[in-house]
């Protein structure tokens, strides 16, 4: 029996260890927003935070999320930056087929919990293991920093109120 959280909810599974998360996410919990792309975790559409970081399902014994949380796309939007680039995600147009966007967002959303004002470099970085086959890469740069913006302008807004 092995126990962790899924989306902050007990899960308890009686499945063999080795199993890959990405299929108790999809067969067992009907979390279908995680997607299946290359099954060798190259390609990032499966992309869930276990504890915060950002791992590929697909490559991921559930054996590992033993006394541990996953977060999936279904969730991430409860979270304010997750809404914000859930947000941002549509304010720049990003989805054209959309099947890789659910990991895209999930690794956006790793990087600005850790990095609130990133680089391009730092967003470079941190999307380089999701692949779009439609090529929306600018757009998902845009939207990360559009996401991004609010976080950078607070101290400043916090800096005024307190010399006014």
């Amino acid at each position: 029996m092995i126990r962790f959280k899924v989306n902050g909810e007990p899960i308890q599974a009686s499945i063999d260890p080795e199993t890959p998360l990405l299929w108790v996410l999809r067969d067992n919990l009907q979390l279908t927003g995680t997607k299946y792309g290359c099954g060798m975790a190259l390609c990032g559409a499966c992309t869930v935070h276990l504890d915060g970081q950002p791992i590929r399902a697909c490559a991921t014994p559930v054996s590992a999320c033993a006394g541990k949380n996953v977060s999936t796309i279904e969730k991430i939007g409860a979270s304010a930056v997750g809404k914000r680039v859930q947000q941002a995600w549509l304010d720049a147009d990003v989805v054209q087929c959309g099947y890789c966007q659910s990991g895209q967002i999930m690794s956006a959303v790793a990087l600005l919990n850790t990095n609130k004002n990133p680089s391009d470099a730092d967003i470079d970085a941190a999307m380089s293991g999701n692949i779009c086959r439609c090529g929306t890469y600018n757009r998902v740069k845009q939207a990360i920093k559009m996401a991004a913006a609010p976080a950078a302008a607070a101290p400043a807004k916090s800096a005024a109120k307190k010399g006014a």
